[in-house]
């Protein structure tokens, strides 16, 4: 059987797998349940099985004793997630989860907490593959990868059409698309999940169905300019000044520019926009977002 889970099946019902409390753990934190909380329930579940000499928690068992650990509201809320994180297990297909927005909006650190807590081991940024591209094809060929996104329209020859700096992006976004199909299509092809980021997953640039995938397409954006601005110094800060602060500050008119162009699409083209105010919450919504597009697929099946 070709590997197509998202993840390493919970131990759950009439599986015989046997129990993880760790993966337990990760399962709840992924639902939303609080570290402590979900390690607290995890470790009450390992004892109960022991005593019971069980191999796999039984979600009635589970239910009663989430209710036990965590009280009634949030032990039945727990549950009810950790089911639909089942049901999106129980797909069997690999889920393609592609978060677009422009720099500097906190997709890379969305993609790799979600990726974690779905247990996708595979995150790959669009960043990568236009670094790959322009290996192979220089400047007087495809110049526009070779300048940043927001910069991309100085790269441009003869007359633009429209604003340059969203016509150098568009261009520079059709090229770097392509080696995003090839990422896509090899995923496919040995049944890998992935979580891919990067400003050049523009809604309408990339598919928005997948035959034999769980294909999931969110744009994450940054509404207020001075949150923004203060995402690239807390970048700056934790990367050690890798990436060169003073560079997006001063072309932050036209990253936000780029900001409108996609979120402008992503309306256009029913793609969901979150705001990212706060990344736990933005987190949460997003891992909603797959397990309510995993019920669809079910319910269609």
């Amino acid at each position: 059987m070709s590997q197509r889970r998202h993840g390493e099946p919970l131990p759950l019902g009439d599986s015989g797998l046997p129990y993880s409390k760790g993966l337990m753990a990760r399962a709840l934190i992924a639902v939303g349940v609080p570290a402590d909380h979900a390690y607290q329930l995890a470790r009450r579940v390992e004892l109960d099985l022991a005593e019971r000499d069980g191999r796999a928690a039984e979600m009635p068992r589970l239910e009663q004793l989430a209710r036990e650990v965590l009280g009634a509201d949030e032990g039945d809320r727990a549950v009810g997630r950790l089911r639909r994180l089942a049901d999106l297990q129980a797909l069997d297909v690999p889920v393609i989860l592609l978060i677009g927005g422009s720099t500097g909006t906190g997709k890379s650190t969305v993609a790799a907490e979600v990726a974690h807590r779905l247990g996708i081991t595979r995150v790959a940024s669009t960043d990568f593959i236009r670094q790959t591209m322009r290996a192979y094809f220089s400047p007087d060929f495809l110049p526009t990868i070779h300048s940043s996104s927001f910069e991309a329209g100085a790269a441009l020859e003869g007359e633009v059409t429209g604003e340059p700096t969203i016509a150098g992006f568009v261009d520079q976004c059709r090229h770097v698309c392509v080696g995003v199909d090839a990422a896509v299509r090899r995923a496919l092809t040995e049944g890998w999940s992935m979580v891919l980021e990067g400003v050049h997953l523009v809604p309408g640039l990339v598919p928005t169905q997948l035959e034999g995938a769980l294909l999931v397409h969110v744009v994450i954006e940054i509404a207020d300019v001075e949150v923004h601005r203060l995402h690239f110094h807390v970048r700056d800060s934790t990367t050690g000044g890798v990436r060169a602060m003073d560079k997006y500050l001063d072309r932050l008119d036209a990253i936000r520019s780029i900001q409108s162009y996609i979120v402008g699409r992503a309306e256009r083209e029913a793609v969901p926009v979150v705001e990212n105010a706060n990344v736990e919450r933005t987190i949460d919504q997003v891992i909603e977002l797959v397990m309510q597009a995993a019920e669809r697929t079910r319910l269609t099946a």
